[in-house]
């Protein structure tokens, strides 16, 4: 055929053709971010403990799953723990119930702390501030009821208002309130030898512990939000994020826990017993200076 008499190719895209090639377009667009939100959310949402869940999980605190170092805490309240199978789940720290005010201690806390101990679990013990005992009768009944072990995580205070308490309802002014505090954690730190950790909830943060006591670890209880949208202020080291927990080993319902940091991190806060974040200036203390 010569090209002089050949017809002329028609180049332009048709209406139809620019409908179909527009529809295919926004396809792959959809496509692709369909894809990167699919991706993005799987690393949001690392789970480093498949075996673990929650009976009720709150969206405001998915992203504790993706803590790699997580643990439990354990009262009287979740009966016989098969200790081992919660070591098998890749429990990294249990917090034990040990004493509650100057004369009840924890109906399974030996068991537990024997039993954790034996399957290799890190544990540490707790004691539970009433606020209508002497701050020197609680620490006088914790050294009594816990034993002083080397190889136990750092003790825990527990300071929150007692509420639902029958005899003890009320709230103390934030000076007495944050005066028994301080003498039951140096008392805790004189018996141990180790930093003691403070554990409390949003209102008595809020009423008494923001903006004091900066040179303690802080656990703090956030189940439906980020510690740093609830608690002002305030560096965490751990996290409760629910009560609603499935831990195999567990029956039913368990505080779930996480560690803010690394397994380096987590391993460095082991050998000596002090937020990894704040060694340098409380080392200047003669604090935090290893085992």
């Amino acid at each position: 055929m010569s090209l002089r008499n050949a017809r002329p190719v028609d180049l332009a895209p048709t209406s139809a053709g620019l409908r179909a090639l527009a529809k295919s377009t926004f396809a792959k667009r959809i496509l692709a971010a369909t894809l990167l939100a699919s991706l993005a959310a799987c690393a949001a949402n690392n789970d480093f403990y498949p075996t673990n869940g929650d009976a009720k999980p709150h969206p405001g605190v998915a992203r504790a799953k993706s803590h790699p170092i997580q643990g439990i805490d354990i009262s009287k309240w979740q009966g016989n723990v098969d200790w081992a199978s919660v070591r098998a789940a890749g429990t990294q720290f249990a917090f034990i119930k040990a004493t509650e005010g100057g004369d009840h201690v924890d109906d399974r806390f030996r068991a537990n702390w024997d039993a954790a101990g034996q399957a290799g679990v890190p544990r540490g013990a707790y004691h539970f501030v009433f606020w209508c005992r002497s701050a020197k009768e609680q620490m006088d009944w914790f050294k009594k009821n816990v034993p002083n072990d080397p190889t136990a995580l750092p003790p825990v205070l527990d300071v929150e208002w007692n509420g639902h308490s029958q005899t003890c309802p009320k709230k103390l002014p934030k000076a007495q309130a944050l005066a028994m505090t301080t003498y039951m954690l140096e008392e805790m730190e004189r018996y141990t030898g180790k930093r003691p950790i403070i554990y409390t909830d949003i209102t008595f943060h809020k009423d008494v512990l923001e903006g004091e006591l900066p040179d303690y670890p802080h656990w703090l209880r956030s189940t439906a939000a980020e510690p740093e949208q609830r608690f002002a202020n305030r560096k965490w080291m751990l996290w409760q994020f629910t009560s609603t927990g499935r831990v195999p080993g567990v029956r039913g319902d368990v505080d779930r826990n996480a560690f803010y940091g690394t397994p380096a991190e987590w391993a460095s806060f082991l050998s000596t017993d002090c937020d990894p974040r704040e060694h340098g200036r409380l080392a200047q203390q003669g604090l935090c200076t290893g085992k």
